[in-house]
C-alpha cells in the first residue's frame, strides 16, 4: 500500500539520519496497553488506580516522554512554576537566595521564572505582569519598590505573592526578612564593647533595608549615650563604589571615626578596597564591621566581623511559603516572619583601651 509504504521510507529516512523523535501519549499506550483516556487524566494530574499509575511511570521513565507542562496547565489550572522578581540579579545576597528557593521549589516538582527588575520600580511592574501572562501559580519579590501597588493585578488574580528581604507596607502578603533595626543596633553594641565611641554608618538611602539599618543604628547610638558626628554618616547607593568613595572620604577627614558600620555585602567590599589602596590599615588605623557573610568574604584581610544573616532559611522558608498558599484554597492574614541574625567575629575590628 502507497501510505504504508510511504511510512517505512520515512521511518528509514530517520533511522539513517541518526533522530529520535520525542514519545507521544500513544506511545504510552501502545506500551502500556491503556486507554488514551486513562493515560490523559494521569498526566494532567487525575487520580488512576494504582496499577495503572505504576504502568504510566515506567513508560514515562523508559520513553523518556517529557510531560507537556504549559498543556496540563490549561487542564487542571496550574503550571507548576513559581515567578521570582529579584531588585538586582547582580547582586550575589540575590543569587544566594535564589538557590535556597530553587532547591525547595525543585524538591517540590515546581520551577522558576527569574525577572531582573533592574534596580527600577517601573520593570519591577513589568516583571509581574510577565508572571502573569505566563500563568504562574506563584510569586516571590525580594523588592525595589517602596509602595504595593505594582502587587495589584497579582492579588486581583488571585496570585499567592510572598514577599522576601524586605517588607511593603500595605501589600497584605507574607513577608520574610530580618529585624534590620535591631540587627544594626547589635552591631553598634558590638563596637561600643570593643571601645569605640567614633563610629561612622555607610548605607543605602534607596531601599527599605538600608534605611532600616540606619535608622537601628541611630537609635543603638541614642541608646547607649554616644553623640552622633553627623560627619560619619553617608548615604547613598547599593554599590561598591558608594562603599570605595563613602571610605576615601572618611579617611580623609582629620578627626575621622575609629570604625565604620557598612550596612550591605557591596558597601562593605568598596570600603575593604578603599582602605587598602590608602596608606591606612584596617584595623590597626580604622575598624570595619559588615553585613553577610558571602563569597568574597572569605578572601578579605583582614578576616571581616560581619552581620551575618540566615540566608538559607530564609529562601526557604519564602518558597516553603508560597506553595503552602497556592495548595491552599483561602487567604489568610498575612504574618511577617522575621528571622534572627549574628554577629561573626573576624579580626578586622581593634580593641581600644
Amino acid at each position: 500500500m502507497p501510505s504504508a509504504n510511504k511510512k517505512t521510507q520515512g521511518e528509514t529516512f530517520r533511522a539513517r539520519e541518526g533522530r529520535k523523535l520525542p514519545a507521544t501519549i500513544r506511545d504510552i499506550r501502545e506500551r502500556t496497553g491503556l486507554s488514551l483516556a486513562t493515560i490523559s487524566k494521569y498526566l494532567n494530574g487525575g487520580n488512576v488506580l494504582p496499577e495503572n499509575r505504576e504502568k504510566i511511570e515506567e513508560a514515562i521513565k523508559a520513553l523518556d516522554y517529557q510531560i507537556n507542562e504549559m498543556a496540563r496547565g490549561l487542564v487542571t489550572n496550574k503550571t507548576r512554576t513559581v515567578g521570582v522578581s529579584v531588585h538586582d540579579i547582580g547582586s550575589i545576597f540575590c543569587g544566594v537566595l535564589l538557590r535556597y528557593i530553587g532547591d525547595v521549589l525543585k524538591e517540590n516538582g515546581y520551577s522558576m521564572i527569574i525577572c531582573d527588575a533592574r534596580d527600577d520600580e517601573a520593570t519591577e511592574a513589568d516583571n509581574i505582569k510577565f508572571f502573569l501572562s505566563k500563568k504562574v501559580d506563584g510569586i516571590i519579590v525580594i523588592p525595589k519598590s517602596k509602595k504595593a501597588g505594582f502587587l495589584k493585578s497579582a492579588l486581583n488574580a488571585k496570585i499567592p505573592v510572598v514577599l522576601l528581604d524586605r517588607t511593603i507596607r500595605g501589600s497584605n502578603c507574607d513577608c520574610v526578612r530580618i529585624d534590620n533595626r535591631a540587627a544594626a543596633a547589635s552591631a553598634v553594641n558590638t563596637l561600643r564593647d570593643y571601645g569605640h565611641s567614633k563610629i561612622g554608618i555607610i548605607y543605602s538611602e534607596q531601599d527599605y533595608t538600608g534605611i532600616e539599618r540606619y535608622k537601628g543604628y541611630r537609635e543603638a547610638m541614642e541608646d547607649i549615650g554616644i553623640e552622633i558626628n553627623e560627619n560619619y554618616i553617608y548615604p547613598g547607593q547599593h554599590s561598591i563604589e558608594h562603599g570605595y568613595e563613602s571610605m576615601r572620604r572618611l579617611l580623609k577627614q582629620k578627626d575621622k571615626p575609629t570604625a565604620v558600620l557598612t550596612t550591605n555585602y557591596e558597601v562593605t567590599l568598596g570600603t575593604v578596597m578603599a582602605v587598602n589602596e590608602s596608606n591606612y590599615i584596617c584595623p590597626d588605623d580604622i575598624s570595619i564591621l559588615g553585613f553577610d557573610n558571602l563569597i568574597l568574604a572569605h578572601v578579605l584581610k583582614p578576616q571581616m566581623t560581619l552581620v551575618v544573616q540566615p540566608m538559607k532559611e530564609m529562601g526557604e522558608t519564602a518558597a516553603r511559603l508560597v506553595l503552602k498558599h497556592i495548595a491552599g484554597s483561602e487567604k489568610t492574614a498575612s504574618v511577617e516572619y522575621i528571622l534572627g541574625t549574628k554577629i561573626e567575629h573576624g579580626n578586622s575590628i581593634k580593641r581600644l583601651k
